[in-house]
């Protein structure tokens, strides 16, 4: 009898660690904007792309001017209302600065040895360039739409004109030379 208390003090004690422990997730999430991959609330979606929303020229949000440069993911929703919207016969870019884009996938390596690149012209450029990031798994509809068969692959956008594509990972001094070369020409 005593054994039994024991074990079922044991499983009341286990289970009220994960429920707390659940909580401690739910709370952090408020507090580092969805770092949490298993936070499911609707503001913390929000929070999670304020980056994406601060980058408008228009954007006056104190919180918004104090986010650091760096790239930016974006899910189809927002590539058709920063970049390009598929929609249309016509290619027009709809951003207020040249971008480069990232189409990459979590499980690729050439895609994860050129992001630190990619981070780092971002913040260099920080203001004067857009570096968006696509992860074609989630969002295969955008890479269809620009016959994306190989990653990475970046998109060169210039303020006029059409892109330039680049497939396959290379060094940060060719990357800056392209994205002088195509996207401030």
């Amino acid at each position: 009898m005593k054994r039994i208390f024991i074990m079922i003090t044991c499983a009341a004690l286990l289970a009220a660690c994960g429920e707390s422990k659940k909580e401690e997730n739910k709370q952090s999430c408020d507090k580092t904007k969805c770092e949490q991959t298993n936070c499911d609330k609707q503001e913390c979606k929000k929070d999670e792309c304020q980056k994406q929303e601060c980058d408008k020229q228009d954007c006056n949000k104190e919180k918004c001017k104090k986010l650091p440069a760096g790239c930016i993911t974006l899910d189809a929703e927002d590539f058709a209302k920063q970049v390009a919207d598929l929609s249309q016969p016509e290619w027009k870019y709809l951003g207020d600065k040249p971008a480069v884009v990232d189409f990459y996938a979590d499980w690729c390596g050439p895609c994860r040895s050129i992001a630190p690149y990619l981070e780092e012209i971002a913040k260099e450029y920080d203001g004067k360039l857009y570096v968006y990031k696509i992860n074609i798994d989630n969002d295969p509809e955008i890479a269809d739409a620009f016959n994306i068969t190989g990653i990475p692959t970046l998109l060169f956008i210039p303020m006029e004109g059409r892109y330039s594509v680049k497939v396959g990972s290379m060094d940060k001094e060719a990357l800056q030379q392209l994205v002088v070369e195509n996207c401030f020409k």
